[in-house]
């Protein structure tokens, strides 16, 4: 009886397969820390239109007036990978009547593109006036708000609303008014990341809930986008966590520490018991990122106190995750719901990151000797570097 043989795997192709991970690996390290030094994160606009009993509505758009002029909307992940980049960090360093002055030749455009119908006919728009806040940190985006105002045609049944996605996404919901009762209701937010027209609003009956999933799934998607790509920060942080150790189980308890301590402060600081101003805590959350990193280089295996560490940090970065949350809106009825919904994305988002950076190079390199020169020390040499630059930049050093 003849045993088939079983030919022995090539060691040569599984070392040249190691090689070429690593070297993706280490080039996705350089090109990802450096294409986002003295990025603005690209925030949707938020709108709220209301919708008056006596026949009229007011709509108040709240949006970056420098990246509207600069048309860098949702096709970046931050705005300095936008080709103009340069015209939004001038534009974002003006006084606010230099700003509106600047604005001015924007404003029939504006008027002219976003359109609010009711019943599929257009009403017409009417520019009531723009707030513009005073420069402030520029570390992060200055939002203004724009007031447009007009009249409801008699006996309307429905509305919808259209923001081109050439100015950006858009969150965007609705308020009915009463002015006789002095009642209001509001709608839940949807979020439009396409070049299409939201889903219609009633004005015929009062705002239901939504149903329990669509508010799981809506949240659960912006959690994810925070990270995957749009969260930069906490991309380099997971993998900071993730090069000391590749072994999943440590990982996966730093990653829940991490959350866990993130859940609490965003919960506090989206309910509005905590708030520390963005000139805080974006150095800080910058600063983590350069320890992390560092410390990667002078330690040489991982000790429990990483784990309290770690939740150290994910405090700070909840209130990193705060600011967008709170923009984007919270339902009064379902908080818990969306909060909870929110940090699954976020989680999903982090377990996606170890996951893409375990198949690249946990898989084939833990343990073997040259993993801590070749991997973690200019791995982390480089998170630990950027994060200091980012922690000098949003401290406004340079």
């Amino acid at each position: 009886m003849n045993i088939p043989t079983v030919k022995p795997i090539d060691e040569s192709l599984v070392s040249k397969f190691r090689t070429i991970s690593l070297v993706l690996f280490l080039l996705g390290m350089l090109l990802l820390p450096f294409g986002s030094l003295r990025a603005d994160v690209v925030k949707p606009a938020l709108v709220e239109i209301s919708v008056f009993s006596d026949g009229r509505f007011e709509i108040e758009l709240r949006a970056s007036i420098e990246a509207l002029l600069t048309g860098i909307n949702g096709r970046y992940r931050n705005t300095q990978d936008a080709p103009n980049a340069a015209e939004y960090d001038a534009l974002r360093v003006l006084d606010p009547a230099s700003l509106a002055a600047a604005f001015e030749p924007f404003k029939p455009r504006l008027a002219h593109e976003i359109k609010l119908r009711f019943d599929g006919n257009e009403a017409a728009l009417s520019l009531a006036g723009v707030d513009i806040p005073a420069r402030g940190y520029t570390k992060v985006p200055r939002i203004s708000v724009i007031k447009l105002v007009g009249e409801i045609p008699r006996n309307a049944r429905s509305l919808t609303w259209y923001y081109p996605l050439a100015f950006g996404d858009s969150a965007v919901r609705v308020r009915q008014v009463d002015e006789a009762t002095q009642q209001y209701h509001w709608s839940e937010h949807q979020w439009i990341r396409e070049d299409v027209p939201s889903e219609p609003y009633s004005l015929t009956e009062i705002f239901a809930k939504r149903p329990f999933l669509d508010v799981v799934w809506s949240y659960v998607s912006v959690g994810f986008d925070h990270i995957v790509p749009r969260g930069m920060d906490h991309i380099l942080f997971i993998l900071g966590i993730f090069l000391l150790s590749t072994r999943m189980k440590p990982l996966l308890w730093q990653v829940t520490m991490f959350t866990i301590a993130h859940t609490i402060t965003l919960g506090l600081a989206t309910a509005g018991y905590v708030d520390l101003p963005p000139r805080i805590v974006e150095p800080l959350i910058a600063l983590s990122i350069a320890y992390v990193g560092l410390e990667n280089v002078w330690a040489k295996s991982l000790h429990r106190s990483r784990l309290f560490l770690v939740f150290g940090f994910g405090l700070l970065h909840g209130l990193g995750f705060a600011g967008m949350l709170r923009d984007f809106g919270m339902p009064d009825d379902a908080f818990l719901t969306a909060l909870i919904s929110f940090n699954i994305g976020v989680e999903a988002g982090q377990l996606a990151i170890i996951g893409a950076a375990f198949l690249a190079v946990g898989r084939w390199f833990n343990g073997h000797r040259l993993y801590r020169p070749l991997v973690i020390i200019p791995g982390s040499l480089l998170i630990g570097l950027t994060g200091l630059k980012w922690t000098l930049e949003r401290l406004q050093v340079f």
